[in-house]
């Protein structure tokens, strides 16, 4: 695969570009708090991955689109260095000095934003805080909104302080305030898909050498959008399980290591793509069950993105999709997350003709499916899901909601 992480990164949007519901939203909300108008405005659009979730902390590698519904921000400088933000989705507004960020997470909405700041600081020295509005296009939970928001911010703080990062640096940069200051384990999926992405393109990104191939969609290929299903739940208290996935999931390599005799470090650097598979076959039986499952899904879906790129170089939405339902499955039972609502989804989507394939989208305690559908069918589609669905959950009817989203550019260079 291809590198190209030498590109500089550059995402402002300047005043006089087309202006869309979403943008022009954050425009208002901020003339009205600030009485002014906002020096500039920032997106970064949010992303789905059909094939390869749960695999990139440990090193694996994935597919992914971004989308054309994101993360919008309106914003101008503050000179003596505080920045203030307001998101439309929360109630209290977040405040701290560009040298003064608080060094702990302060279990709001915002800390995304000051492990943000720290993790860029440390690189490039800050000065010009920023007035802020931000506000998502879409309901929270399942298509890396936290890092489409981190992103958003880095990408306008940068500016106010004239400086310029490369591509790697803001995907690094956004994932160390994911890992080190709010405490999620994540890997580098959601940062790559919304920096690297481009529209019609499928993303095939290793992330054990960052290194990424941008895939035409074929001309032979069938007509596809992508239609994303929120279940209604946006908060759940299996969410702190994530970060127990993936310790099991470093645990089962770190013992496989161990039975097999190889070389290890510490805990923290082991990684099943550091495990060949024979290794995994031999001693699977050795480790805990829970451990064996979710080494079971890593290797199953590392060969299901190998097989999944295939299937896209050659037009062949009908496999990809296959291996994208595939890939659900083993979520499900060996990697072991969803919520009730997002499996019945899951299942509703594996029955309903016009869907060639799709899964949880996120980690896959709360928020969305994604599905990779015909357009001759979006109808039929959303009347059958949403009938089935709601009879499961009559209370969701409120919140339940399905979206028609398409392929599009991740930030630009």
């Amino acid at each position: 695969m291809e590198h190209n992480n030498n590109a500089k990164y550059s995402q402002d949007k300047p005043m006089s570009d087309t202006k869309n519901g979403a943008r022009i939203k954050v425009i208002e909300e901020f003339e009205n708090k600030y009485k002014k108008e906002p020096t500039a405005t920032a997106f970064t659009p949010y992303r789905i991955c059909p094939i390869g979730a749960h695999s990139d902390h440990n090193l694996g590698r994935i597919t992914g689109f971004a989308i054309d519904k994101g993360i919008h921000m309106a914003y101008a400088a503050k000179q003596n260095g505080v920045i203030e933000v307001s998101s439309l989705q929360f109630e209290k507004r977040a405040q701290w000095h560009v040298s003064e960020t608080p060094d702990k997470k302060q279990n709001d909405w915002a800390d995304h934003l000051r492990g943000a700041t720290i993790a860029l600081n440390s690189c490039y020295p800050l000065r010009v805080g920023m007035s802020a509005v931000i506000d998502g296009e879409l309901p929270i939970g399942g298509l890396s909104s936290s890092a489409a928001v981190i992103i958003t911010f880095l990408t306008a703080l940068c500016r106010l302080n004239n400086i310029s990062v490369t591509p790697q640096e803001m995907i690094t940069i956004a994932k160390e305030a994911e890992n080190n200051y709010v405490g999620v384990a994540c890997g580098k999926l959601d940062q790559s898909c919304e920096v690297y992405c481009r529209k019609d393109n499928l993303l095939y990104l290793d992330t054990k050498d960052d290194s990424f191939e941008l895939i035409p969609q074929p001309e032979n290929m069938k007509p596809y959008v992508f239609m994303i299903l929120f279940s209604g739940v946006e908060r759940s208290l299996a969410g702190s399980k994530f970060n127990m996935r993936v310790d099991e999931a470093r645990s089962a390599a770190y013992a496989l290591k161990a039975y097999a005799g190889m070389e290890y470090g510490k805990f923290e650097d082991t990684n099943l793509r550091d495990v060949p598979k024979e290794i995994f076959e031999k001693y699977k039986h050795m480790l805990p069950e829970n451990w064996r499952k979710r080494a079971q899904h890593w290797y199953t879906e590392y060969d299901r993105v190998l097989a999944g790129v295939e299937a896209w170089r050659r037009g062949d939405i009908e496999e990809f999709g296959r291996l994208s339902f595939e890939s659900g499955k083993s979520s499900v039972y060996s990697w072991e997350t969803g919520s009730p609502e997002l499996i019945k989804l899951y299942e509703l989507m594996c029955e309903t003709e016009g869907i060639y394939g799709g899964r949880f989208s996120g980690a896959g305690f709360k928020g969305c499916c994604m599905a990779i559908v015909n357009p001759e069918y979006t109808l039929s589609i959303s009347e059958k899901i949403t009938k089935e669905y709601l009879k499961a959950f009559p209370h969701l009817e409120d919140k339940f909601s399905i979206h028609i989203c398409h392929s599009a550019d991740g930030v630009m260079l």
